[in-house]
């Protein structure tokens, strides 16, 4: 079996911070393919991506038809970050820190996103820590806008009742290793 450059990448990075990466294995194209449809195609403002890890979700979006200028991704590890600016050069790849989001958006003058796409292990985080993201990221979404959000978990990765969000369980996707459940989460005052 031959494995790939971003596969021993990604397991590098694992051995190095297993809770910062949360996963045994990059995350699957269906994983990627389902999240990236769940996007809404119809705006113009930016989509967001946190944890871009080693890309599979990135491509997926930008298969889907989200253009390379509208989308930003945020990954806060120094050598992943440097993968994804290699792979893709026409996407802006932040280094940050998703607790710190709008900050890290700033300096590209953006205050408003159409969609926050997530790969983040929110369930290997600390409390505090989930807490910021989700807060960063409520800030940002538009009106409607979705955060979308996979999770390995049976339960849904954010507590919906605490932030006051419509959460709902998209599709679960059984070719991902391990298997995923991917959730739309919008506010409910959407």
């Amino acid at each position: 079996m031959i494995i790939s450059r971003e596969h021993r990448l990604f397991l590098k990075r694992w051995l190095h911070a297993p809770r910062h990466v949360g996963a045994v294995a990059p995350s699957s194209r269906q994983l990627g393919d389902v999240m990236a449809r769940l996007v809404p195609r119809d705006g113009a403002g930016p989509v967001v991506e946190l944890g871009g890890g080693t890309g599979v979700i990135t491509a997926s979006l930008l298969r889907a038809g989200i253009a390379a200028e509208r989308l930003v991704v945020v990954e806060r590890d120094v050598e992943l970050h440097r993968h994804l600016q290699e792979h893709f050069p026409a996407v802006r790849i932040l280094l940050g820190d998703a607790a710190r989001l709008g900050e890290a958006l700033k300096p590209l003058g953006i205050s408003q996103v159409d969609a926050v796409v997530s790969g983040l292990p929110l369930l290997t985080m600390p409390k505090p820590v989930q807490d910021e993201i989700m807060e960063q990221v409520l800030a940002l979404l538009a009106p409607g806008a979705p955060m979308i959000q996979y999770t390995y978990g049976p339960m849904s990765p954010v507590d919906r009742r605490r932030f006051r969000l419509k959460g709902t369980v998209a599709k679960r996707v059984a070719a991902n290793l391990p298997p995923a459940t991917v959730w739309v989460y919008r506010r409910e005052s959407d």
